[in-house]
C-alpha cells in the first residue's frame, strides 16, 4: 500500500482535483502525470442530462477516433458465402454462422465486436441473452448490421468505438493510450465528447451535458470545462 500511496502522491501532486480543463490542457497533465510501467488506457466519462429508461432519452452510437484506440481489436463475423470471404479478406477474426453460434453457446467469445449481415440475424437473434448484456449484439443503427462488411470490418479495426448511456446517464469509453502525443490524445477525446453531443436525443431536457472527466487508467481524473467544449 505505501507503493502505491507513493505513486498516487506523485500522480496528483500540485494538481488542483476542482479546477477545470481544457481537454488540450487535460491531455498535456494526463501524460505527464503517467508513471507505471504499462501504457495506460485514456478515458473519458460524461455525465448526461437523461434518462435511458425513456426510449426518447436513449444515446448510442459509434465514432471514429482519428488516431485510434491503441488496441487491436478482434472481430467476429456472422457471414456464408461471398460475404464471409470479404470478411476474412478485410481481417476479420473470426467468421462463421451456425457454427460460429454454437460456439458462442458453448462460452467462446473471444472477440471485441461482431458484425452480421442481414440475412445472418436469424442465427444471431438466438444469441441474444449472451450478446446483449455485453452490447454485442449487432446492430443496424450502429453499422454492425450490413452489408458492407468489409467496410465494417476496417472501421472497427481501425478504432471505431461504440458508446451507450447506462442507468445513470453517464456514458464511457476508451479512446488512446499514454504513449500517445499530447495532440493525439486531444484529437481523440474531442472525437468522442463531440460525437455524444451530436448524437442529443430528442427527449432531451435542460443541461445535455452536466460534467466531463477524463482520466488514465491508474491516473487521476481531471474536469473538463464544459463550456469550453460546448463554445467550440
Amino acid at each position: 500500500m505505501a507503493k502505491l500511496a507513493k505513486r498516487m502522491k506523485k500522480a496528483t501532486d500540485g494538481l488542483d482535483r476542482e479546477k477545470l480543463y481544457t481537454i488540450e490542457d487535460a491531455s498535456k497533465e494526463l501524460k505527464a502525470r503517467s508513471s507505471v510501467k504499462f501504457d495506460e488506457t485514456i478515458e473519458v466519462s460524461m455525465n448526461l442530462g437523461v434518462d435511458p429508461r425513456h426510449a426518447d432519452q436513449m444515446v448510442r452510437g459509434v465514432v471514429s477516433l482519428p488516431h485510434g484506440t491503441g488496441k487491436t481489436l478482434r472481430v467476429a463475423v456472422f457471414a456464408r458465402g461471398p460475404k464471409a470471404e470479404e470478411a476474412t479478406a478485410a481481417g476479420a477474426d473470426i467468421v462463421g454462422a451456425e457454427d460460429l453460434m454454437e460456439d458462442i453457446q458453448k462460452g467462446n467469445m473471444n472477440f471485441d465486436r461482431v458484425i452480421a449481415t442481414p440475412d445472418m440475424m436469424g442465427v444471431v437473434g438466438r444469441l441474444g441473452k449472451v450478446l446483449g448484456p455485453k452490447g454485442l449484439m449487432p446492430n443496424p443503427k450502429l453499422g454492425t448490421v450490413t452489408m458492407d462488411v468489409k467496410g465494417a470490418v476496417e472501421a472497427a479495426k481501425a478504432g471505431q468505438v461504440e458508446y451507450r448511456v447506462e442507468k445513470a446517464g453517464i456514458v464511457h469509453g476508451g479512446v488512446g493510450k499514454a504513449s500517445f502525443k499530447e495532440e493525439q490524445i486531444a484529437e481523440n477525446v474531442s472525437a468522442f465528447v463531440n460525437a455524444v453531443i451530436k448524437a442529443k436525443p430528442s427527449g432531451a431536457k435542460g443541461a445535455y451535458v452536466k460534467k466531463i472527466a477524463v482520466s488514465s487508467t491508474m491516473g487521476p481524473g481531471l474536469k473538463i470545462d464544459v463550456a469550453s467544449v460546448e463554445a467550440g
